[in-house]
């Protein structure tokens, strides 16, 4: 038997044996699960985090954990929420962002055949096992609060440091959004959105690296794309994106900030919001979520390839269809992706969802438009692209309806092969980030379709198999006994 194959049939039986269940074809939606707490409690993560944050809300909230969503091997997978909980409004001038500490979550997808006659085919059950906090071992860049306004209680806003820094000695990455200044790490003065000492990061997509021991994420302040440890969520590395995704002029008001930087850089808010790594592990693939101030605005905009080893960088153009952005970017193999187009329609926005589609796309031959500008020439250079899944259809069709498919889908992940009556499926897991609000954007959902071997040239990333402590966050967030007598002020 062919390798591959042979490697598929040990991983099928581990993972769901061929049952009573009628023939499922490529496509199909096969499993739905949610995730909505964990041993610590419901809409608690694993931080171990205690108090609240600025606006009013328990920094160890569980939500948006599907911004970003990756493989890790077996039935683990990691999944990054973004900045944290800011629907709650509070204070404007910071966008009502908090000192929430960025973090990604270790969960495990128990996929099994569902042998009961009734529902999807299989049956998945999300289990959330450890969650790790962001820092950096060098110093970061924190707004001091000072004529920003209040917190929710009424006091002064303060530094947006938070005080588990002191604690634990150390420097944690945060989602508020006057985070930022013009010291850098390396002792040269930079002020733009693309300094690594920034403390501000906006967690998207995440990839974990062949060897299992780390993490690449990107981010959507920067935009920045981060390596770190994965058992202690300490940073490795920054990686050195093109300049002219960045921009100059800083602001904590999103608004602002873009009426500052309307011919150069990343849209507010709107940064590298997908990544993808390549299965042989020595490349990463960004993607822009909408287009650059220099594009004048338009359907063009920008994939952007990391040479991990070098760190050389190369940027392609990608023309959205349907959708008003891309969210996500995932490897079919060293040269073929699927790309997540959307609208911000449906649950959690109070309307019918429309756009959630998959297109495939090819580097091979892709024009390098490193050095265009402009919505017209980028997208005569775009690459050509077809329609792969249609995500809010296929809901549809299982009888979600319009307004219940949940507006961001932001995450995709191939995980585990199954065997299905005699034949060979890949799985493709998408998820949503509910932005921290689960009573308006419904719980953090988990998508589970079946993809048949024939309709991909697919190669699966061989991650090593890394122990990583149930409770490795204890570690990352040691003390926190202490914490409650200091808190004097409101933030966790």
């Amino acid at each position: 038997m062919h390798k591959k194959l042979l490697l598929s049939a040990i991983i099928a039986s581990l993972c769901a044996a061929t049952s009573a269940h009628a023939a499922i074809t490529s496509g199909q939606l096969i499993a739905i699960g949610s995730l909505s707490g964990s041993s610590a409690g419901v809409n608690t993560d694993l931080s171990g985090l205690t108090g609240l944050l600025e606006n009013g809300i328990a920094g160890n909230f569980l939500g948006g954990i599907g911004s970003g969503l990756a493989y890790a091997g077996g039935n683990t997978f990691i999944a990054t929420p973004d900045r944290g909980p800011n629907a709650t409004a509070y204070n404007s001038q910071i966008d009502d962002t908090s000192s929430y500490i960025a973090r990604f979550h270790t969960i495990t997808l128990d996929l099994t055949a569902n042998t009961s006659g009734t529902g999807l085919a299989y049956n998945l059950t999300p289990t959330l096992t450890a969650t790790t906090l962001l820092s950096s071992a060098t110093t970061l860049n924190y707004g001091t609060g000072a004529g920003l306004g209040n917190q929710i209680n009424g006091a002064p806003l303060g530094s947006g440091a938070p005080i588990l820094n002191t604690t634990n000695n150390t420097n944690y990455f945060t989602g508020r959004s006057d985070n930022y200044g013009s010291a850098n790490a390396l002792g040269v003065t930079d002020s733009t959105s693309a300094n690594p000492s920034n403390a501000r990061f906006d967690p998207e997509g995440v990839r974990v690296s062949n060897d299992g021991k780390s993490v690449f994420i990107s981010d959507e302040y920067g935009p920045y794309v981060n390596q770190f440890d994965r058992a202690t969520g300490e940073r490795i590395k920054s990686f050195a994106l093109p300049a002219n995704l960045a921009v100059a002029n800083l602001n904590p008001i999103g608004a602002t900030e873009i009426a500052n930087n309307t011919t150069s850089g990343r849209v507010t808010n709107k940064g590298m919001e997908g990544l993808a790594i390549t299965p042989d592990g020595t490349m990463l693939v960004g993607i822009m979520q909408a287009a650059l101030g220099q594009e004048g605005g338009g359907k063009s905009i920008r994939i952007v390839t990391i040479d991990i080893a070098s760190e050389a960088t190369h940027e392609y153009a990608y023309k959205l269809t349907n959708g008003s952005g891309a969210s996500e970017i995932i490897a079919i193999n060293n040269h073929e992706f699927l790309i997540d187009e959307r609208d911000g329609k449906g649950l959690g926005d109070g309307s019918n969802a429309v756009v959630k589609q998959l297109y495939k796309i090819d580097l091979t031959g892709a024009t390098e438009v490193s050095g265009m500008t402009g919505s017209s020439a980028l997208g005569a250079a775009a690459i050509p692209k077809t329609l792969f899944l249609d995500v809010a259809a296929k809901l549809n069709a299982n009888g979600i309806n319009s307004a219940n498919v949940p507006s961001k889908i932001e995450a995709l992940a191939f995980g585990q092969d199954i065997y299905d009556n005699g034949a060979l499926f890949h799985t493709l897991y998408v998820a949503n980030d509910n932005d921290f609000v689960p009573g308006l954007a419904g719980a953090n959902q988990f998508y589970v379709f079946a993809v048949a071997d024939t309709a991909l040239n697919f190669q699966a990333q061989q991650i090593s198999a890394v122990p990583v402590p149930a409770a490795a966050w204890l570690f990352g967030t040691g003390l926190l006994g202490l914490m409650t007598s200091l808190r004097k002020r409101v933030r966790a």
